[in-house]
């Protein structure tokens, strides 16, 4: 650590001499280290030293708000209104959520990059951890300033949010006696927990940053009028990427032999109790909830009552086809906008059209369930697993919150004709083959990271090397190969899109094509150019679009970029400056020894018509759930499935429309 101290400082000037800005060594350098041992003090000198005498308030000029964020935090500051430190932080705690979002606002408001990381080392020292850890990775994924940098991963910032306690108290045995020390963790439960089948899902580390991170960049405060532009299709975004957990999470209850996750019902026992085995860093442990228990109404939060009031007026709204707005005109749903216009009132986000009418049926949900544990707050216990993104997908009860929100989508989605025949075609466009390369297996493999920053510690004292290996989820590179046919006479642009879901359901059945295309999950969408005649594609699994690679460890990204510094060369880390999309680890489901049987469809449409940006087969950025604000395809989510189909003939029909079926094989 030393060292790494020492060339920060003999870099800490760097600049892009081309420019005449600070480079994005430097941004990177210096976020790192804002974020290393977030709980101690600074360990980075010019950071320190900024946190020591940077005054927020001097030179107002340097905001777009003309410093306004800034006074109101200093004096929230100066009042003694602020969260003391060494406490607990949820985003859904009113009063810490506006805390954070005021220094939100002042990263957001900041001009250039002196102002950014002085106010960002200064409030360090003075903020909660917790706020100030999401205020910083909100500003750094939605500011300008900071486009082509890395976040670290959560889960060596804060450890533990994502470990088990078990693991924490040896991590901090390990210090206290300066002994290296590699220990293994364990998924929460025991096999006689048939919820252990599946913890491997809910609990990798990738699919917590996965949610956390969607919801950092689609955030339910996001307000356009402040912060400058639109985030588009926000409710649709919110309704996918929770549609897409909860059908893959059902591709891994079957591949495990368990039934799909039944949905949540307020006037029925929660099946499925949860010990988390997981503990706040200051604050105790996560509360636990036991089997069976009946849902209680919330001290301060909501009555049970309150959140069934709220489904019936949304299911009124989809039997009726239109959302009553606030002034009392109606929105109509019947129609592709439809389910944008109810996720942004599910969620409910500062985009729904009534949340005094419609309530926020999904943040309240989450508090509510996360509450059973001590419901009327007599135990005085800290928020459970469903009050932090980090944190929710541990609990099996997130699965079963979700499919009773994605029961009630699929009521619209159902209300909506079916495509025609017409609406489906590309004229022209024909796959004459379509199959995979390699085989379709999955394995687990031990994956490690750093526990360092779970354990207090003193500069006078080094580090030791401390980390935790746990099984993750992990398949065989793969290729789809996809023939086909242009018999136009000029080159067209095309949108490929991939989808599989489970070929037989828990009793063995064959899903018709219409349950089975609800239960689709996203393999992969990408655009490409077709020349007249014969085109032959081969698109490869690591490629998919759907999916990101894991962030880099910690030292990692340290290491490259004190490299960088030393020698004055370009940072380069592109291929890791989104984590919004699923690991690409978990592109395919376990499936089992046996094989278990899946239908893959590839669906072809026209890439022009499509197309909400241009050049869109030269991009390489992940756009996935559209890049600050912009979504590139014009197609709802799930489309050409996001419809109901009467007649599955009509697809099998359809010359730009293929359906296989594979096995996708789990190696023990």
């Amino acid at each position: 650590m030393k060292v790494l101290v020492l060339c920060a400082l003999l870099a800490a000037a760097a600049a892009d001499s081309s420019s005449g800005d600070v480079s994005t060594a430097q941004k990177q350098h210096d976020i790192n280290f804002l974020l290393f041992k977030v709980y101690e003090v600074h360990r980075d000198a010019n950071l320190k030293q900024l946190g020591e005498t940077f005054n927020p308030e001097a030179d107002t000029s340097h905001y777009t708000d003309d410093g306004a964020a800034a006074h109101k935090l200093v004096k929230e500051l100066k009042d003694g209104r602020l969260l003391e430190q060494k406490h607990w932080f949820s985003l859904f705690n009113n009063r810490q959520r506006a805390e954070a979002l005021l220094l939100y606002d002042v990263l957001e408001h900041s001009k250039d990059w002196k102002t950014f990381v002085g106010n960002a080392a200064y409030f360090r020292d003075h903020v909660n951890e917790g706020e100030f850890v999401y205020a910083l990775y909100a500003a750094v994924i939605h500011s300008s300033l900071t486009e082509d940098i890395v976040l670290p991963p959560l889960y060596e910032v804060t450890p533990h949010l994502f470990t088990n306690g078990e693991v924490i108290e040896k991590a901090y045995r390990a210090k206290m006696t300066q002994t290296p020390g590699k220990f293994k963790s364990d998924f929460t439960g025991s096999k006689s927990n048939p919820e252990q089948r599946v913890a491997y899902f809910g609990e990798d580390i990738g699919m917590n940053t996965h949610h956390v991170t969607w919801h950092l960049e689609f955030p339910f405060w996001w307000d356009d009028a402040h912060e400058g532009h639109h985030l588009d299709r926000k409710g649709e975004n919110f309704f996918w990427v929770h549609h897409q957990l909860t059908v893959r999470f059902d591709a891994e209850r079957l591949s495990n032999l368990l039934n799909p996750v039944d949905e949540l019902y307020w006037d029925k026992p929660i099946t499925e109790g949860f010990a988390p085995h997981t503990t706040y860093k200051y604050g105790g442990y996560f509360p636990s909830r036991p089997d069976n228990k009946e849902f209680s109404d919330v001290e301060g939060v909501a009555h049970i009552r309150d959140l069934v009031i709220y489904e019936n007026r949304i299911r009124d709204a989809i039997a009726h086809g239109y959302v009553t707005a606030k002034d009392g005109s109606t929105i109509d749903i019947l129609n592709s906008h439809g389910i944008d216009v109810l996720g942004d009132i599910i969620e409910s986000s500062t985009y729904s059209p009534n949340a005094g009418y419609y309530g926020s049926l999904h943040n309240t949900a989450h508090i509510v369930l996360g509450r059973q544990g001590d419901p009327q707050g007599k135990y005085d216990l800290p928020p459970g697993v469903l009050e932090h993104f980090e944190t929710s997908t541990r609990d099996p009860a997130f699965f079963r919150l979700h499919k009773y929100m994605d029961n009630i989508f699929r009521e619209h989605r159902d209300s909506l004709p079916p495509y025609t025949k017409e609406e489906l075609l590309f004229p022209g466009v024909e796959i004459e083959n379509f199959c995979t390369s390699g085989l379709l297996q999955t394995y687990f493999e031990d994956f490690e990271y750093s526990l360092i920053n779970a354990v207090d510690d003193t500069v006078d004292i080094d580090d030791v090397e401390i980390s935790t290996y746990i099984p993750r989820l992990n398949h065989e590179d793969f290729t789809f190969n996809i023939d086909i046919d242009n018999h136009n006479d000029h080159e067209v642009l095309t949108t490929v899109r991939i989808f599989g879901w489970p070929h037989k359901d828990n009793n063995g059945l064959e899903y018709s094509f219409n349950d089975g295309r609800w239960n689709a999950i996203e393999l992969d969408k990408f655009w490409i150019k077709l020349k007249p005649g014969e085109n032959k594609i081969h698109r490869k699994s690591r490629d998919s679009s759907v999916t990101v690679p894991d962030i880099p460890e910690f030292h990692y990204l340290m290491d490259r970029t004190e490299e960088a510094l030393s020698n004055g060369r370009k940072l380069d880390l592109h291929e890791y400056v989104s984590a919004l999309g699923l690991p690409n680890r978990f592109l395919l489901p376990k499936g089992n020894n046996q094989g278990l049987e899946f239908d893959i469809v590839v669906a072809l449409t026209d890439g022009e018509a499509d197309a909400a940006v241009d050049d869109l087969h030269t991009n390489t950025k992940f756009n996935h759930y559209g890049y600050r604000g912009v979504y590139p395809d014009k197609r709802p989510h799930g489309y050409p499935l996001d419809r109901r189909v009467d007649d599955e003939r009509i697809f099998h029909r359809l010359p730009n429309f293929k359906e296989i079926t594979v096995k996708l094989f789990h190696r023990d």
